[in-house]
């Protein structure tokens, strides 16, 4: 099987604090999205695209090894990973999508991802279970139901596809739709989607308390 990982980094640093992509803020040393794609190699994928903001190539180039791709991204993530997909080779057997933002993710996520696509499964994502009590609220904030814990699950990436089933999802996406990730676009177009065991260590960096976190566990 030959599958290719699109890594989405195209998004700002506001939330994080950051004067630059949030892509391309340090983690002991090294931009995220470094890590990002050091994982995705090390979890046996090979070919490596990356949609990154068009006044940023630069950087982005100097951040990262010479073979991986840049590819320009769009103004949403799933405008990114739309330019990135149309940029893969035909004769690639799957995509895994993943976040430039999830910086350790082990390679272990990665080999379960690809090992469920190599099984027959269209399309696969890492799952966590929820451990909190969950609601949902209206406008004004009341709760108006808690779900059943047991049925919910925190989603992660790198979220793998059947290079055809996620190509079909896209083509199938008004443009300028914006839907929060690539399951949900395959889903949208009817096809379902099995989950493999996540890992508490492909937390997502979004604001400057969790890469104090990410901070942490390399200098463990």
């Amino acid at each position: 099987m030959h599958a290719v990982g699109i890594v989405a980094a195209a998004g700002s640093g506001l939330r994080l604090g950051a004067d630059r992509p949030k892509a391309l803020v340090l983690l002991a040393g090294r931009p995220l999205v470094a890590w990002a794609v050091e994982s995705l190699r090390a979890g046996g994928v090979a070919e490596v695209l990356v949609a990154v903001p068009a006044d940023e190539r630069a950087a982005f180039a100097g951040a990262l090894p010479a073979d991986v791709r840049l590819v320009t991204g769009g103004a949403s993530r799933t405008a990114s990973v739309r330019a990135a997909l149309a940029a893969v080779e035909p004769r690639a057997d799957a995509v895994l999508v993943h976040d430039a933002a999830r910086p350790l993710t082990p390679p272990d996520v990665i080999a379960r991802v690809l090992a469920a696509l190599a099984a027959g499964a269209p399309a696969v994502v890492p799952v966590l279970p929820v451990v909190d009590t969950t609601v949902t609220v209206d406008a004004d904030g009341w709760i108006t139901s808690a779900p059943e814990r047991a049925t919910l699950r925190r989603v992660q990436t790198p979220q793998g596809f059947a290079r055809d089933v996620l190509v079909a999802g896209y083509d199938r996406l008004p443009a300028g739709a914006d839907l929060t990730d690539d399951a949900a676009v395959v889903r949208a177009a009817g096809t379902s989607v099995v989950t493999v065991p996540g890992d508490e260590r492909a937390a997502k960096v979004t604001v400057a308390h969790d890469l104090a976190l990410a901070e942490a566990q390399v200098r463990r």
